[in-house]
C-alpha cells in the first residue's frame, strides 16, 4: 500500500518523479518518442494484461457453457403450464397451457418415452384438473400452482399421497422462484424463450366475437367489438395469440395454439355463470332454468376429457396452429335446457331474461383441421357426456345443502 499510495504520489507531482534512467516513470522515459502510451503503459505494468484476458477467458466459458448446465437431466424434460393473458376476471375459466419439452429432444407424437416434470398454473380448477388427472396417469411428475379463485382442492385431493405430484397456493400474477399471466403469458413467453421450452397457449372461441361466419375456420379474423362489455376478455385472449406468435416469429419460441370452445363435465364451478353448470344447478335445485334472450343463439359443447386429449396432442404435435378443439354437435338454448331437463328432472322450468350484450348468435367449430393435423376428434356426446357432470354435482350440492343444514 506505500508502494502503491507513493506511485500516486508521484503521478501528482513531477518534482517527485524519480529521474534515473532505469526508471519507467522518468520524464525522459515517458516522453521517448518510441514509448508505448500511457493507457498501454498501465495494461502491460505488473502483467494487467494477462490478468483482463484470463478474466475474459473465465467469463466467456461460463457463458458458453451456461445453457446446457441449466438443462435437465436427459431422463427429465420440464413443462410449463401457465394462466392465460386474459386482462380481467371476466371468466373463470381463463387458462392457458406452456408446455415445455427441450428444442432437442421432442416427444414424438402419441408417444411418452420419458417422464416429464410438469408446472400446471390454474391445476385446481375445473379443465386444469383433469388434465392433471391424465398427466398424472400417464406417469409425469407435476407441480400444481393455483390461487384458489375458482379451483378448489377437493378437485386434487386424490392426488394429495401420490409422490408424483405438489400443489402449491399462488397466484401467478405474482413472481413465484421456479424459473418458472396480458402479464401472465408475457412472463412464460419469456421464460420458454430463456429455457428453450414449448409453450401452448389455450386460448377462446371468444376471438371470433360474433361471428359472421359459420362454422368457425382458424382463418377467420372474427368479428369483436373491442369497446363493449365482454371485449376485456375477447381482446385479451387475442393479444395473448399475438404475443405467442411474435415470440414464435421473432425469437424462435416453440408455441402451439389451441382455441377452445364450450366444455363441460365434472368440477366445474356450481355458480360460475356459464351456461351449461347453470342449468344443472338450477334444475337440481329446482329453480327455473335462467334463458337470455329468445333461447335460438347456438353453442357447441364438447366433454372435458375430449378437450384434454386435444390438448396432449396438440403440446406433443409440431404444428403451431391455432386449432379449434370443440365438439361440432350445434345446440340452441332451448335445445340445451331440453336435454337437462331429460336428464334431470323433466317438470323442470324455464325462465326468460334479457341478454347480454354482444352475445354471439352462433358458435360452432369448423375441426378439419385438428382432424387431419392431429387426428383428433371428439367421441362424447351432450347426451353421453351431460348425465357424468350430473352425478358429480347432484353429490356436491347435496354435501352443500347438509353443510347449511337444510
Amino acid at each position: 500500500m506505500k508502494q502503491l499510495h507513493k506511485q500516486m504520489s508521484s503521478k501528482r507531482d513531477d518534482d517527485t518523479i524519480p529521474t534515473s534512467q532505469s526508471s519507467p516513470y522518468s520524464p525522459k522515459a515517458l516522453k521517448h518518442p518510441r514509448s508505448l502510451p500511457r493507457s498501454l503503459h498501465y495494461l502491460f505494468r505488473e502483467q494487467r494484461l494477462l490478468f483482463i484476458l484470463v478474466g475474459i477467458l473465465i467469463g466467456s466459458t461460463f457463458f458458453i457453457l451456461q445453457p446446457s448446465l441449466s438443462r435437465l437431466s436427459p431422463a427429465e424434460s420440464t413443462s410449463l403450464i401457465a394462466r392465460s393473458a386474459s386482462s380481467t376476471n371476466y371468466s373463470p375459466s381463463r387458462m392457458s397451457f406452456n408446455y415445455g419439452g427441450g428444442k432437442t429432444g421432442r416427444v414424438p407424437v402419441g408417444i411418452n418415452p420419458r417422464r416429464l416434470r410438469i408446472v400446471v398454473t390454474g391445476g385446481a380448477g375445473f379443465v386444469g384438473s383433469h388434465l392433471v388427472d391424465k398427466l398424472i396417469g400417464r406417469g409425469d411428475e407435476v407441480i400444481v400452482i393455483d390461487n384458489f379463485f375458482t379451483g378448489r382442492k377437493e378437485n386434487l385431493v386424490h392426488l394429495f399421497s401420490n409422490p408424483r405430484f405438489e400443489l402449491i397456493r399462488h397466484d401467478v400474477v405474482e413472481p413465484i422462484l421456479l424459473e418458472t399471466n396480458v402479464m401472465g403469458t408475457l412472463n412464460m413467453l419469456g421464460l420458454a424463450k430463456r429455457v428453450g421450452a414449448r409453450f401452448l397457449l389455450t386460448s377462446t372461441s371468444e376471438v371470433y366475437g360474433d361471428p359472421l361466419e359459420h362454422p368457425q375456420k382458424e382463418t377467420y379474423w372474427g368479428n369483436v367489438n373491442p369497446i363493449g362489455e365482454r371485449s376485456c376478455y375477447d381482446e385479451g385472449k387475442r393479444t395473448a395469440e399475438t404475443l405467442a406468435m411474435d415470440y414464435h416469429r421473432g425469437a424462435g419460441v416453440e408455441v402451439r395454439i389451441a382455441r377452445i370452445f364450450n366444455t363441460y363435465g365434472p368440477r366445474m364451478c356450481l355458480d360460475d355463470g356459464r351456461v351449461v353448470s347453470n342449468f344443472v344447478a338450477q334444475t337440481i335445485r329446482k329453480h327455473p332454468m335462467t334463458v337470455y334472450g329468445d333461447g335460438k343463439q347456438t353453442r357447441s359443447f364438447q366433454y372435458v376429457s375430449d378437450l384434454v386429449d386435444g390438448l396432449v396432442a396438440l403440446m406433443e404435435n409440431d404444428h403451431v396452429g391455432p386449432f379449434n378443439l370443440g365438439n361440432p354437435g350445434e345446440f340452441t338454448m332451448l335445445e340445451l335446457a331440453e336435454v337437462v331437463k331429460e336428464v334431470i328432472d323433466t317438470s323442470a322450468t324455464i325462465e326468460f331474461k334479457p341478454n347480454t350484450a354482444d352475445d354471439p348468435h352462433k358458435r360452432k367449430p369448423d375441426i378439419s383441421k385438428a382432424k387431419e393435423l392431429l387426428n383428433w376428434e371428439p367421441k362424447i356426446s351432450l347426451r353421453d357426456g351431460l348425465p357424468r357432470m350430473v352425478s358429480d354435482f347432484r353429490n356436491r350440492i347435496l354435501n352443500e345443502d347438509e353443510g347449511k343444514g337444510l
